[in-house]
Parts: C-alpha cells; structure tokens; sequence
C-alpha cells in the first residue's frame, strides 16, 4: 500500500492524500508514464468519490500535462477543442469523465476519447478500504484504529463513497454522544449507513 501526496497546503480542507491500492494502482502507473498514451490522451472514469478529481490535481501539479476534470459537464465542442490544443502542443492530456458509460453525442469527440487510453477505478479491496477508512477518520480527527478497520472492513460496502459516509457517520455519532468511537458507534454507524447487518463472515 502506498500513498501520493498531493499538492495542498497544511490546512487545506479535503482530502491531503492518494491511497494507492488494488483499485487504483493501474491508474498512478499510467499517470506517471504519460508519453505512452496513444495521441497524448488518457480518459480516466470512475465512481463518485473514487478519487477522480484528486488524480487530475496530482497529474496537473506534477508538470507532466493538463487535467480536464468534470469533461461530461464541458460543451462537447470544448472538449474537442482541448483535445486539439495537446495533439498541436504534444503535451499530455487527462480527460476525467462520469462514471461509464459516459455518453457523447459528438461523433468526432467520442471517436477521439475512444482511441486514448482507457483508465477506470475500481473498488478497493480489503487492506486498500482500511487505509482509506483510517485516512478518512485521521482527516477528521476521529481516533480509529487499526482494530476499528479490522472490524468494519468486512461489514462495509466495498465503496469510496459509502467508506467516506461511514466515517462521517461514526464522527456524527461519537460527538452527539459525547464518547469516543467505540464498537457500540461502530455498529450503530454500519447499521445507520447500511441498514441491519446480515451474517457475511465464516
């Protein structure tokens, strides 16, 4: 497991880092080796929360190409217009865009966007949704440890999104019950989350 730091200053609300694990390893080795990408491009999709957006600010900050974040909001000719800017210039692109399938109605873009290369971010396996969990309360100051993954780990939804609502929810319910994060929160958070827990472990 290993994580990307990113270009923020000490206090900047947000995430601070990139853990880098099953889900995503793929893509950090991609985005370091930019000249490889067919016509100077590479299309990176994924789910909410997946950590999308943080990868293009990595990728821009580095000095290794442009980032265009949120492509599926962009007008379409917009889009295409940048793609001619990196092809013209040589300089890498990373166009991030909506979870797939990613509709385009621009025949000449979505032709474009099909010939770059391809980046999608799964969902994190076991030790990456730990770190994930242990980042996300370490951002929030929420004391968990490494005994509170262990616990929540298998009972959580295999989902970024649903590991960062997780975490909000055992914060929410440690400070209204005035107590630190115990198993008791910990419970009632995956319950609130995700409704009564079903037996899934052997």
């Amino acid at each position: 497991m290993s994580q990307i730091a990113l270009p923020l200053k000490a206090g900047t609300g947000g995430p601070q880092r990139i853990i880098v694990g099953a889900g995503n390893a793929h893509v950090a080795e991609a985005l370091a080796n930019p000249r490889s990408w067919p016509f100077n491009t590479a299309v990176l999709t994924g789910p909410p929360r997946s950590g999308k957006s943080l990868f293009a600010r990595w990728f821009a900050a580095s000095g290794a190409g442009d980032a265009l974040d949120d492509a599926q909001d962009m007008p379409e000719d917009g889009v295409f217009h940048r793609w001619n800017r990196a092809q013209e210039s040589g300089t890498p692109l990373l166009v991030v865009g909506a979870e797939p399938p990613w509709e385009i109605a621009l025949p000449d873009l979505k032709s474009r966007m099909g010939a770059a290369l391809q980046l999608e971010i799964g969902p994190p396996d076991d030790a990456m949704a730990g770190e994930l969990l242990l980042s996300l309360a370490a951002e929030r100051g929420l004391p968990l440890g490494p005994d509170a993954a262990e616990y929540l780990v298998p009972r959580a939804s295999r989902s970024q999104q649903e590991l960062e609502r997780l975490v909000e929810m055992i914060d929410r319910l440690s400070m209204e019950r005035k107590s630190p994060p115990t198993m008791g929160i910990w419970r009632a958070a995956l319950e609130a989350v995700q409704g009564p827990e079903e037996p899934r472990l052997l």
